[in-house]
């Protein structure tokens, strides 16, 4: 077995070594793996494979999933698949196993990418480079204006979604996510079904939906200029709005002097353009009518919330007191920070 003290997934390398066999090259050199990434127990699993000098990462569901919905490692390779020879950054992906019997439950493996995540910490040179700190968010939504231009029917991707109604069927969808485990009630939770249906716009045409696109998501090249070396984690990928991307990247970024609602610029708001900077860069271009924004940030935040409530559900019934609970008080702060933008109290 491999894996971190205390994680709640291992791997079984023997069993993997056995199914892998050739897959990934020859295979005389030992296969070893490490366990990587952070929050163990509620992303999905990474593991560092090697074999001599060669690298990948293996990819599979946590332990315990929010909802069936999640977690789906066949989604994932489709969308990686398709996003081949397009402008849009990504892991080349190897292999998808889909026979539980191996690992117990579906997994992917993907090559190693050069790169951070800039969720928490910043390294140099961009902790000391304010420009460069400028264009790691402007290399979001840059990343973000080359997925919505993919042609995804050329790409194969016919069926993976249902664009038509997609944004009719928001509201009635993350309620009933919600519903299969809610255990209180939410502020602002009446008022926001209401606004969203009453003030849903005409949706942008379809186009991949990453679906929960943040800095959290992304893997940043090491060195200047500022770039993306790949968008990653997309198991709840779709057709749909794309618009919902943007909405969900600027619903949670914090101008300066703002109060935070959720931390997403690492290092803080200083030296960052705003979001009414990036979303300006967004529409530019992309050539995408913004004019609805604020519905999509409410949007965005209502589905993180009922997303972020299955994590304090569970907490409820395992009898973690609410005080340990990090969802206790996060939810509450994202319905009534989706209230904020639907009432354009923040913009």
């Amino acid at each position: 077995m491999a894996g971190t003290a205390g994680s709640d997934v291992e791997l079984d390398l023997q069993a993997l070594s056995d199914w892998l066999g050739d897959r990934l090259g020859p295979s005389e050199e030992m296969l070893t793996a490490r366990r990587i990434g952070t929050d163990v127990g509620v992303a999905n699993a990474l593991f560092e494979l090697r074999r001599g000098e060669r690298a990948w990462v293996l990819r599979r569901p946590p332990a315990v999933l929010n909802d069936k919905s999640a977690s789906n490692m066949a989604r994932e390779y489709r969308i990686l698949r398709a996003l081949e020879g397009t402008d849009v950054p990504h892991p080349h992906v190897h292999l998808l196993c889909e026979d539980t019997s191996v690992l117990g439950s579906p997994f992917l493996i993907m090559d190693k990418v050069d790169g951070f995540t800039p969720g928490f910490e910043l390294p140099e040179p961009f902790v000391s480079d304010p420009a460069l700190r400028r264009g790691l968010a402007e290399s979001y939504v840059d990343g973000l204006v080359s997925l919505a231009a993919v042609d995804w029917r050329a790409g194969g991707l016919e069926g993976l979604g249902r664009p038509d109604g997609f944004l009719e069927r928001q509201v009635s969808r993350w309620l009933a996510q919600l519903d299969r485990y809610r255990v209180r009630d939410l502020p602002e939770l009446e008022f926001l079904m209401d606004w969203l249906e009453k003030n849903r716009p005409e949706m942008s045409p379809a186009a991949i939906l990453h679906g929960d696109y943040s800095p959290f998501n992304v893997m940043v090249a090491p060195d200047a200029p500022a770039r993306l070396a790949a968008i990653v984690d997309w198991d709840t990928g779709t057709i749909g709005d794309p618009l919902l991307d943007i909405g969900h990247l600027l619903a949670r970024w914090t101008d300066p002097g703002e109060e935070s609602i959720i931390g997403l610029q690492a290092g803080g708001s200083e030296h960052y353009p705003t979001r009414a900077e990036l979303a300006a860069r967004y529409a530019e271009r992309s050539g995408r009518d913004l004019s609805a924004l604020a519905y999509y940030e409410t949007l965005a935040l209502f589905k993180l919330a009922v997303i972020l409530e299955g994590r304090y559900a569970r907490d409820h019934k395992a009898g973690v007191p609410d005080e340990n609970s990090q969802m206790f008080a996060l939810v509450p702060r994202l319905t009534r920070g989706a209230a904020a933008f639907a009432r354009g109290e923040r913009v």
